[in-house]
């Protein structure tokens, strides 16, 4: 059957018109995140990067891509978008300084079944507000609309990091039986475990706009803040000298992410003692009966990324730390063995 209607592109679903608007909106805010290095602005067909005006002479790059996972089903549900950039950018960032690297440049992927120019830009202009926070370019993405790929108002994000090191200078290196562990508070649940949050709430039949009981928010309010971005004090105290290794702690929480670190031998002594878990953690515990054990397999717990430093050094980078406005905790050790060897409670 041959349609004489003149079908266009915008009746099946996609409004070229309504992608542009959103690339002249969100220019500004790509413009704000230009650092050393940049070259090209929005709507080419690739982004330039110069990594000589960067201030590197023999680099490696090194690359990290992830996304915010279920935590967008929250930001979908609530109208709550505006957070969830800086979740896109953490996951990726966070992950690059582990290697040691500086993150130089980041591109974003968002793919709707309907394109709504004002919610899109409100989550690239996070983006962008990720970017600016951890010292790196947003140059370039995609705007992907999909109609029949995802249900109405529904949305998913991914991004892609790229980051730069001195030949030779990759972490972890040297690290060694007696390192200390220090632990950097985070902001909450950052983006990992929302699987579980979400089931949670649903057995205690509570909804997003529930008061939270340990806050003037809502529930919905608490579990999107942000993921906290570590990557300036992190470089900082890894240009200091000291720092060994670094590991963010994501899904898999402690347990999963710190062996990631140490080399055959070598495992982890963690003193649960050395930090309160933090209200949210206690009650989501409480609200699902989830054992000590699988919290700090599933959540970071209330320390978003840790730090295996020389004992000599431990201190000095603390105190560091501590100046660049990070909680700082003194974890455990490095020791002979295997894993994550726990001692106290939480």
């Amino acid at each position: 059957m041959t349609i004489k209607n003149g079908l266009t592109y915008a009746a099946a679903g996609v409004d070229i018109d309504a992608g542009n608007a959103l690339v002249e909106r969100i220019k500004p805010a790509a413009k704000r995140t230009n650092r050393a290095g940049t070259m090209s602005g929005l709507g080419g067909f690739g982004a330039l990067f110069d990594l000589k005006a960067a201030g590197y002479s023999d680099p490696i790059l090194v690359g990290a891509t992830d996304g915010v996972g279920t935590k967008l089903r929250i930001g979908i549900d609530t109208g709550h978008v505006d957070g969830l950039g800086i979740d896109l950018v953490a996951m990726c960032v966070n992950d690059l300084v582990c290697q040691g690297a500086e993150p130089l440049f980041f591109l974003d992927y968002f793919a709707t079944g309907k394109l709504d120019v004002d919610q899109a830009a409100r989550i690239v202009e996070s983006i962008a507000e990720g970017c600016v926070r951890s010292g790196c370019a947003l140059v370039g993405g995609e705007t992907a609309e999909m109609p029949g790929m995802y249900a109405k108002d529904d949305f998913d994000l991914a991004g892609f990091a790229v980051g730069a090191m001195e030949r030779g200078t990759a972490l972890p290196d040297g690290v060694t039986e007696g390192d200390v562990i220090l632990g950097l508070a985070s902001d909450g649940v950052h983006s990992n475990g929302y699987s579980l949050v979400r089931k949670v709430m649903e057995m205690a039949g509570i909804n997003w706009d529930t008061p939270y009981p340990h806050g003037d928010v809502t529930v919905g309010e608490v579990l999107l803040t942000p993921t906290r971005l570590y990557v300036l004090s992190a470089l900082a105290a890894i240009r200091a000298g000291g720092v060994h290794g670094l590991a963010h702690i994501t899904g898999g929480g402690l347990t999963e992410n710190l062996p990631r670190v140490f080399p055959e031998g070598l495992g982890a002594e963690i003193d649960l003692n050395s930090w309160e878990l933090p209200d949210l953690f206690k009650w989501l515990a409480d609200l699902g009966g989830i054992e000590g054990r699988e919290l700090l397999k599933t959540f970071n717990c209330g320390v978003g990324m840790t730090l295996i430093v020389a004992a000599d050094r431990a201190d000095a980078l603390a105190d560091q730390l501590r100046a660049e406005g990070e909680t700082v905790y003194r974890l455990g050790t490095v020791i002979k063995g295997s894993g994550v060897t726990y001692k106290g409670q939480l």
